[in-house]
């Protein structure tokens, strides 16, 4: 990384904060601990964040109003760490726009893992559209400045969304399989997760009709993938 990397970490439990922390700094990081929901917003007003690791379960605000704030005004990757273990809790995190869920107890190896892939899929996929404009019907993507404006709206993204949109944009005609989309976007290999894309697909799709109800951006081919909709 070229730059100081610094990550919060909301969690009420001291003794998980400071294992996370560790983490962290083990990892060449800068961590900031914040202990409720409360004080995570103060933090999230004051700077600019690399990523956010956040528990839902949190005095003074919960963990996923925290998440659907930081949604509507940042594409900051964030990593949610939970003791809750219901899948449906999983995938309203996800709706709501968390990055990755992982649950607890947790292995030290695999969260310090996931922290290095997240932010380095995030910095290379910004580094390499540095100075883009991409531009498609009314939708407007400053890649420098990671902004997205769709009918002259501004439109918040998480990263993800992001990603997925500046790929869809970056080849217009092209039909994106999902496991092109998976790869690309998460840099993993793909066996067949289907629903970590289709919640993150409809979360985009959902905001770009509400920056423009009257027009159609992204089409699914069925039995093949997505494709911006000509």
């Amino acid at each position: 990384m070229d730059k100081e990397i610094n990550i919060l970490v909301v969690e009420d439990d001291n003794d998980i904060s400071q294992l996370l922390c560790s983490i962290i700094k083990r990892s060449g990081y800068f961590p900031q601990p914040a202990f409720s929901g409360t004080e995570a917003m103060i933090y999230l007003e004051r700077q600019e964040w690399d990523m956010i690791l956040l528990d839902l379960m949190l005095p003074g605000m919960s963990g996923e109003e925290i998440l659907a704030n930081i949604s509507e005004q940042s594409s900051v990757p964030v990593l949610i760490i939970s003791a809750k273990l219901e899948q449906q809790t999983k995938i309203e995190a996800l709706r709501t726009g968390a990055d990755d869920y992982i649950t607890k107890p947790f292995d030290i190896e695999e969260v310090a893992a996931r922290i290095d892939s997240h932010l380095r899929r995030y910095k290379r996929s910004m580094d390499s559209l540095k100075m883009i404009e991409l531009k498609y019907k009314d939708i407007c993507i400053d890649t420098e400045a990671k902004a997205v404006r769709v009918n002259g709206r501004v439109v918040a993204l998480t990263a993800r969304e992001y990603a997925i949109l500046v790929l869809l944009l970056s080849s217009p005609k092209k039909v994106f399989t999902k496991a092109n989309v998976f790869e690309a976007v998460w840099n993993e290999v793909y066996y067949g997760d289907d629903n970590t894309i289709n919640v993150h697909m409809s979360n985009l799709r959902n905001k770009l009709a509400k920056a423009n109800p009257h027009e159609e951006y992204i089409e699914t081919i069925w039995g093949m993938g997505y494709r911006l909709k000509s």
